[in-house]
This record gives structure tokens, C-alpha cells and sequence, in this order.
């Protein structure tokens, strides 16, 4: 189990580290007002990127202590070191910016400021009552209250996103509409891997292993793909404009 969960770190940070430079590289190719949105998914890679490199090195440090200096696997050791500090600063630094890309898509200027300020207080809320619920006796009544804490906050962005910002992409353009419904299934589904990895915890002797697995699939899926279909909103738009103007 160790080692799929090692190699996830690993397979991750590489995602990472591409989908920063890709969407850094695509920036000039789509318009100006647009380029904002390809430089902050590109932040988000870039940040995640060091991150995971470095929870990489935790995790691996992590499995070492698990064998003796000949390379036998020491009899009931178990990792006690996770990388749950990084991840938690990767996210709080991560998750307001991919907020962000929701009124930036649609281009609303000042009038996204209180769309955004909105969605970071609420994704504040959740990770700082998760990684409170992290750091609690695995299970205990504090474990629990803050990760329904948590669960909750998640839901009241996922009721914004449906409300809030389905209104303001009513003037949108066609591909950003596409974009947003589906930035919102991201947020609705692709998110949902966040607490189910949480649970892991109870899966036993493996438990937490299993977590940073899921915690890993979930980072890749919610940031590098995220990236990727606010790149396809805006090259969409710019090629119904190029065929509009041909026709």
C-alpha cells in the first residue's frame, strides 16, 4: 500500500508541474480579458507542484522508518508521519484561487468581488474546521463535529455556485456557460473525494494511507482538469468568434 500511495505523490507532482507550465505557455493564446484565468491556473499548479514535491519527501521519509538499517520491514511499525501540514497550507493557498476562477471566467471585474469574497470565507471555513478535525483524536466527538463543520461548508459553496453565479452566467457566452456547469460538477462531484478520503482514517492499519491516496487522485482531478476546462471555455468562445466573423 505504501508503495502505490509513494508513487501517487510522485505521479502527481509531475501533473503538477506540467499543468503549470501548459497553461503558462497557452496564456498568449487566448484573449486578453481572458489571460488572467490561464495565469491563476497556472498559479495553482505551480504552488500544488512544490507542495506535493515536498509532502513527496515527508511521505518517503514516512516509509523509511518502516524498515531497519538492513531493509527489513520492522514488525508492526506503522507511518506516523504525514505530510497533513503541507497539505492543508497547499490548499488554503489553492482553493480561494480556484474559487476565483468562477468570476473571472465570467469576466465580471468589480462586480465578482462579492461573488468571490463570498466563496474564499466559506472555503476558509472548511479547510481551517477540516484540518482541525485532522488534528483530533481519529474518530472522537471533535473528529466528527468539525468534519460535519467542514461538510457543511462545502455545501453552502456548492448552493452559492447554483444560485449566485448561475445568475451572473446568464449573459455569458455560450462555452463560458459550458465552462461554469461544468467547474460547478467539480465542485459538487469532483469535491466529494475530499471528505470520502477523510474517512479513511477508520479504514484501519491502512487507513491513512488510503487517504492521501484519495487526497492525491482528488488534488489532480479539482486543479490540473479544473485548468483544463477553463482553457477550453475560453478557446471556445474565441473560435464561435473567429467562425462568426468567416461566415
Amino acid at each position: 500500500m505504501e508503495g502505490v500511495t509513494m508513487y501517487l505523490f510522485w505521479l502527481s507532482t509531475v501533473a503538477m508541474g506540467a499543468g503549470m507550465f501548459y497553461f503558462w505557455l497557452q496564456r498568449r493564446t487566448v484573449a486578453t480579458q481572458y489571460q488572467s484565468v490561464m495565469t491563476v491556473a497556472g498559479i495553482i499548479c505551480a504552488v500544488a507542484a512544490f507542495h506535493y514535491w515536498r509532502m513527496s519527501g515527508i511521505y518517503l521519509e514516512g516509509v523509511a522508518s518502516l524498515f531497519d538499517d538492513k531493509g527489513q520491514r520492522i514488525a508492526g511499525a506503522t507511518i506516523t508521519q504525514f505530510p497533513t501540514a503541507y497539505r492543508y497550507i497547499d490548499w488554503l493557498i489553492t482553493v480561494p484561487l480556484l474559487v476565483l476562477e468562477i468570476p473571472l471566467l465570467l469576466n465580471m471585474g468589480k462586480k465578482g468581488a462579492g461573488l468571490f469574497r463570498t466563496l474564499v470565507a466559506a472555503s476558509i471555513v472548511m479547510l481551517v474546521t477540516a484540518w482541525v478535525a485532522e488534528e483530533s483524536p481519529t474518530g472522537g466527538s471533535q473528529w466528527w463535529t468539525w468534519y460535519i463543520v467542514s461538510c457543511l461548508a462545502w455545501f453552502y459553496i456548492v448552493f452559492v455556485l447554483y444560485t449566485k453565479a448561475t445568475a451572473a452566467m446568464a449573459s455569458a457566452p455560450p462555452s463560458i456557460q459550458e465552462s461554469i456547469k461544468t467547474l460547478r460538477l467539480f465542485v459538487l462531484i469532483g469535491w466529494t473525494i475530499y471528505p470520502v478520503g477523510f474517512l479513511m482514517a477508520l479504514a484501519g492499519e491502512n487507513g491513512e494511507s488510503w487517504r492521501e491516496v484519495c487526497y492525491n487522485i482528488a488534488d489532480v482531478i479539482n486543479k490540473v482538469f479544473f485548468g483544463l476546462v477553463c482553457y477550453q471555455g475560453v478557446k471556445g468562445l474565441q473560435e464561435s468568434k473567429s467562425h462568426a466573423a468567416h461566415a
